[in-house]
């Protein structure tokens, strides 16, 4: 609890860890990092990952060296606890319908939370059903490019297998996490969207099974 008390920042993320870390290893899932040296934690970045299972948030949330932040549709801001509590621990609320309007929440918390930041993005705007990879919406990029912060393109494999799709039965297993390199929106051709949101789709793309491998 020496965290809580140094720092409210450093105690949420040190919560948010030591809980994810906790309910994976309760599963039990497994997880493997790999890349972790293309992270600096003192960066901030537009984490953009696939999504394959709502096992996901705790392999980022428990292996990624960062200090994550989620953004939430604003419909569950009104939840009872959990909307006050994401609220605090300064994950960003946005309103799916109006892009622009959340285009300005994100840009706006991004202004206020400062250094070693991840704003986390399931690019595909859902979970895989089959694990196969979905299009990509194009918020994230956006957002990196307003801001020109890197892109950290993030692949999540195997945790469809510990709590698949349409389940709620858990099954052992394990998972990994793999790190690709930043990518900076103002090295040109990554500062044209469409060719930030192509290549941060193929880095994840390249550590997923060939059979999940779906054009987009």
């Amino acid at each position: 609890m020496t965290a809580i008390a140094i720092s409210p920042r450093a105690g949420s993320r040190y919560v948010a860890t030591r809980w994810a870390r906790l309910i994976a290893w309760l599963a039990p899932m497994r997880v493997e990092l790999v890349g972790g040296g293309n992270l600096d934690p003192g960066e901030t970045y537009v984490v953009v990952s696939n999504h394959l299972s709502q096992f996901d948030i705790l392999a980022l949330y428990g292996w990624l060296d960062l200090d994550l932040k989620w953004v939430i549709k604003k419909e569950l801001r009104k939840l009872p606890g959990i909307g006050i509590g994401c609220e605090k621990v300064g994950h960003i609320f946005v309103d799916r319908q109006n892009p622009e309007a959340a285009r300005r929440s994100v840009n706006e918390a991004l202004d206020r939370l400062g250094n070693g930041v991840g704003i986390l993005f399931f690019a595909e705007g859902t979970r895989s059903l089959d694990g196969r990879l979905l299009p990509f919406k194009k918020g994230a990029f956006r957002i990196a490019i307003d801001q020109q912060l890197p892109v950290l393109p993030v692949t999540v494999i195997g945790t469809e297998h510990i709590l698949p799709a349409k389940s709620l039965r858990l099954f052992p297993g394990r998972a990994r996490v793999v790190i690709h390199p930043p990518i900076a929106p103002d090295d040109p051709p990554f500062s044209e969207l469409r060719e930030l949101m192509d290549e941060t789709r193929r880095r994840i793309a390249s550590a997923l099974p060939e059979s999940y491998r779906a054009s987009g």
